[in-house]
């Protein structure tokens, strides 16, 4: 007879062989994959990436949206291209880009188990919510503490689009008997969200300081991740304000780790802090709605 640590072991195996061959398939959309290699080419100009992101208006609308975010705070519009990487700069252009074209790989319809649109308002929201966090505690990458926060949850979407059968096993198994999300997918799959979404940003060769804070985002005293604790943090305050249903993370909670780096051992601390961001995070949502 197996023991527990034993089923949930062959159940990681079993969800693991699933995720190795989803891995491989040609799932990024043609664009973005030339406007990644672009980026990658320090000889690439501003006029070669504007003549294949058009290629894309919904790529480009979604560009120059998130570089007109009121995270921003910038006076005059961004209108073009040329403009938005002067303004993002050529690394954080092809983070912002990688991050949709994993989430646009991995678009689900929605049903009632899971809400394409909350789902991409979510991440959206968390990683904005990331990106302020960071440039205020002054991480020395805000970029990357965004596309953290975007891809957060993106175990999720993979649950939902390839464990279809598993992810509505776990919903029911919340709904009607009580348990917490993550314990629930640690039952039926042997691997939680995090771990799934970790998984593939690897095997995608995402680099570490991106895919561990997605890793360690409800545990970041894991690896000792300030960002992992950023992403915590963005994640709890979008939860706690309800800027997004987001069911699937009802239960979050802010990690003492997380409370400890931000100076929030106390309650009264916590409240006083969220509500600072209040304002400018629901700001964010009329922005961000269509990327859905």
């Amino acid at each position: 007879m197996l023991t527990e640590t034993q089923d949930i072991q062959a159940k990681r195996e079993r969800t693991e062989k699933v995720l190795a061959s989803v891995v491989n398939l040609p799932v990024v959309p043609k664009v973005m994959f030339e406007t990644i290699k672009l980026l990658d080419n320090k000889y690439t100009t501003a006029g070669e990436l504007n003549k294949v992101i058009s290629k894309d208006q919904a790529l480009l609308t979604k560009i120059l949206t998130i570089a007109n975010s009121p995270l921003y705070g910038l006076q005059r519009k961004v209108t073009t291209i040329e403009y938005a990487i002067l303004v993002l700069g050529y690394r954080e252009l092809r983070n912002i880009i990688s991050a949709l074209s994993v989430a646009e790989a991995f678009r689900n319809k929605t049903d009632k188990y899971l809400n394409s649109k909350e789902f991409m308002l979510h991440s959206y929201l968390t990683g904005t919510a990331s990106k302020k966090l960071a440039t205020d505690i002054g991480y020395n990458n805000s970029g990357e503490a965004f596309i953290a926060g975007f891809l957060h949850d993106i175990g999720l979407s993979v649950m939902h689009r390839y464990l279809h059968s598993s992810y509505i096993n776990i919903t029911e198994l919340v709904e009607s008997k009580g348990v917490r999300f993550r314990d629930a997918e640690l039952d039926v799959l042997g691997m939680t969200h995090d771990q799934i979404g970790y998984f593939l940003l690897d095997k995608w060769n995402f680099p570490k300081e991106i895919s561990e804070p997605v890793l360690t985002h409800h545990n970041p005293s894991e690896s000792n991740s300030v960002l992992g604790a950023i992403v915590n943090l963005a994640d709890y305050i979008t939860n706690r304000l309800k800027l997004t249903n987001a069911p699937w993370d009802n239960d979050v909670e802010l990690a003492p780790f997380t409370a400890h780096k931000f100076s929030l051992e106390r309650e009264i601390d916590v409240a006083v802090f969220i509500d600072g961001y209040k304002d400018i995070f629901w700001s964010q949502i009329e922005f961000v709605r269509f990327l859905s």
